[in-house]
């Protein structure tokens, strides 16, 4: 646990300081915001920020989101700062630590960071065969490229190897390649020198050199754009990166994960992927099974969100009901763990009675999960439906089709770009293309969380 502490405060935060080494954490200090991200930028990294509470805080968070620095923060400050705690929660920070600084609170919090970094609920045995594999090859410093459809718990799993290896008392570093563009994710990747771009204004440590002794997970690597690629390639084997505009190459100590929901050797025949990077990557593959494959994590699951989400909101924790426990199991989740959570996060706001009940287990627009229908009478209604749609497309463009196939599948998932290019068979890169040229035209695009009426509303 690396603890970062913002501020001075009279020397109380110095007893906090005291208190998070007692309790094993490695702890450094920054007078100031502007300290702290200088820090943060030369790769000296942290897994926790603990932040005096009359700080600008929000600017903070600002500031950590626009470089794409994701890292937790805790506010704290005497008793009397009540207006300043509840501003800062509001702009985004974690907890309220009030001062002088109480040991076991403090104990508590670096243990629920480290629980959340490592820590995974599993009961099926399929889903133990994957965690007996993982823990095997955990203490290697072999590259695993961990594989599964979106929001089965790919990242928790590279967490779970992390903390199992030689390197668990080093940085582990994430990276979604899908969510920077590719002008951009070079520079994340190995840095840059001050100047190198316009916008360079000082020297950036990339994420090579802040996983340094650790590792590096590279998530979503499928959406790298190809080009990249080599440079990647040439990083993993030699060990050695070139920060954008540098003149010295930079020696790197790291292990390296990957994860992607596509399939890669596809992505090789395609040319959209290095056949030597796949094998640079896949010295050990890693599938996690989707949630409907592995039927008996799904209860375990759904009752630890429960939990977690009544004590959140501040709400009874009821039981689930035996009517809900068999949708939940008949359920499909094509969105897999990260649908259950937000489906039981709903359920818990929802339920009513003494236990959570089948009508309180719904779809964002309250229609209930269902399974599968089965009988002859799909058959009839999938004829029906292809019928109606034939004669819906006759006289229109591919264009415009492909617009409404689009921007009906991403209602479908409420925004969520992974889902919808999951769906559609695209990569989200391309997706994202089409999305900016819809909304250029003036076109409606809903925002994650929304659909198209929601946001209009």
């Amino acid at each position: 646990m690396r603890l970062l502490i913002i501020g001075a405060l009279e020397g109380q935060l110095s007893q906090a300081t005291k208190l998070a080494m007692d309790g094993g954490a490695k702890v450094a200090h920054a007078d100031t915001i502007d300290v702290a991200l200088a820090s943060l930028r030369a790769g000296r990294g942290a897994d926790l920020l603990l932040a005096d509470v009359m700080a600008d805080i929000p600017g903070l968070l600002a500031a950590l989101e626009a470089e794409r620095i994701h890292i937790p923060v805790v506010a704290c400050g005497t008793e009397t700062n009540a207006a300043a705690a509840v501003n800062a929660i509001r702009a985004g920070a974690k907890e309220y630590i009030p001062l002088p600084p109480d040991a076991e609170l403090i104990a508590a919090i670096i243990a629920a960071v480290a629980r959340e970094s490592s820590d995974f609920l599993y009961r099926d045995p399929v889903m133990a065969q994957m965690v007996k594999l993982a823990d095997q090859i955990a203490p290697s410093e072999a590259s695993v490229l961990i594989t599964g459809e979106s929001g089965s718990g790919k990242e928790v799993i590279a967490k779970y190897v992390h903390a199992r290896s030689k390197r668990a008392s080093k940085p582990f570093i994430s990276i979604n390649c899908a969510a920077i563009p590719d002008n951009l994710l070079e520079s994340e990747l190995f840095g840059h020198e001050k100047g190198a771009f316009t916008g360079a204004v000082a020297r950036r440590i990339g994420k090579f050199e802040e996983a340094n002794g650790g590792t590096l997970l590279l998530d979503e690597i499928s959406e790298m754009d190809i080009r990249l690629q080599a440079k990647l390639l040439r990083a993993i084997q030699e060990r050695i990166i070139d920060r954008v505009g540098g003149t010295k190459p930079v020696p790197v100590d790291i292990r390296i994960l990957a994860t992607s929901n596509r399939n890669l050797d596809e992505s090789v025949k395609n040319g959209e992927f290095r056949e030597d990077l796949l094998f640079r990557l896949n010295v050990v593959n890693l599938k996690i099974p989707a949630l409907r494959e592995r039927p008996g994590d799904i209860i375990a699951l759904a009752e630890h969100f429960i939990k977690k989400y009544a004590e959140a909101n501040g709400v009874p924790e009821r039981p689930l009901g035996e009517d809900a426990k068999k949708q939940l199991v008949q359920a499909q989740w094509p969105g897999n763990v990260r649908e259950l959570e937000n489906t039981l996060h709903r359920a818990v706001l929802l339920a009513t009675g003494d236990e959570i009940d089948a009508a309180s287990i719904s779809m964002p627009d309250g229609s209930g999960l269902g399974a599968a229908p089965q009988g002859s009478s799909v058959a009839a209604q999938a004829a029906s439906t292809a019928e109606s749609i034939s004669r819906a497309m006759v006289g229109r463009t591919v264009a415009d089709v492909e617009k409404e196939l689009i921007l009906d599948t991403l209602d479908h998932c409420l925004g969520n770009r992974t889902h919808a290019s999951n769906i559609l068979g695209i990569s989200i890169r391309t997706l994202r293309n089409k999305l900016n040229q819809y909304a250029q035209s003036g076109e409606q695009i809903p925002a994650p969380g929304e659909n198209r009426s929601s946001g209009a509303a």
